[in-house]
């Protein structure tokens, strides 16, 4: 009799974890299956991958415009890291009321997004823009940093119709040269643009950071072969300067 009470007990304790088991199955079935919708919907997409990871910097530049209140009528650069890195941008161009919000490795739609924050407010008589090669590597296509560009420049038009804008040309670098032919392409579509505007100017850096051999001169960037050191920024400085507008009188 003790013996058939320990194999009932056995059977009652299988049956028992079996539907635990079970149970716990179910429900992690129907946690991935709201998982895949959530992500399919697009409502739960990580901070990370959008705008709002550039929030603090963002928030900074507004700290910094209520205890410091840029000029109006200034040239405003504006975009990725290469621009956030001219730490030399006003000694660069003592004669121009220059502005630096370059941010992170951002891309042009993240201008695009940020625009009523740190380009609008500012009221800029001219806006230098140096993005896209992010966008690239990221895997847009050439056909999509040029449409996000023109984007751009209808937002800031629709507002401010009289600021000039001048884009920097993606830039050739050792670390991302296998993404070349998509920069030549976007930097054409692109100059393609501005030739439709007089209010846009087309800067080409890019045919200036190359060696006799076609490839990006080794002497001008950091160890990570993608940002400038000084004299790859000494080569903007001669080719963008040209372009500015003459200050106010």
């Amino acid at each position: 009799m003790p013996a058939a009470k320990c194999r009932i007990e056995r059977v009652i304790h299988r049956g028992t974890l079996a539907s635990r088991i079970r149970r716990c199955v179910c429900w992690l079935v129907a946690l991935c299956a709201a998982a895949s919708v959530l992500t399919a919907s697009g409502s739960e997409a990580p901070a990370s991958q959008g705008p709002a990871r550039w929030e603090p910097e963002i928030a900074a530049f507004e700290a910094a415009d209520r205890t410091n209140p840029p000029p109006r009528d200034s040239i405003l650069f504006v975009g990725s890291s290469s621009i956030r890195l001219w730490k030399s941008l006003a000694q660069d161009f003592p004669r121009h009321p220059v502005l630096n919000r370059g941010f992170g490795g951002s891309q042009i739609s993240d201008s695009i997004h940020f625009a009523e924050r740190i380009v609008l407010p500012y009221r800029p008589r001219q806006i230098v823009m140096y993005a896209g090669g992010n966008d690239i590597n990221a895997g847009k296509s050439p056909e999509q940093v040029a449409g996000d560009f023109k984007a751009f420049v209808a937002k800031v038009h629709a507002a401010l119709p009289q600021t000039r804008v001048a884009y920097i040309s993606i830039a050739p670098n050792p670390a991302r040269w296998a993404q070349v032919e998509k920069v030549r392409k976007a930097n054409q579509l692109i100059e393609e643009f501005t030739r439709s505007d007089p209010r846009l100017t087309f800067i080409d850096v890019y045919s200036r950071m190359l060696g006799d051999d076609g490839k990006p001169k080794p002497d001008i960037f950091v160890e990570d072969r993608l940002h400038m050191n000084a004299r790859g920024y000494e080569i903007w400085r001669r080719t963008v300067e040209p372009f500015l507008l003459p200050p106010l009188q």
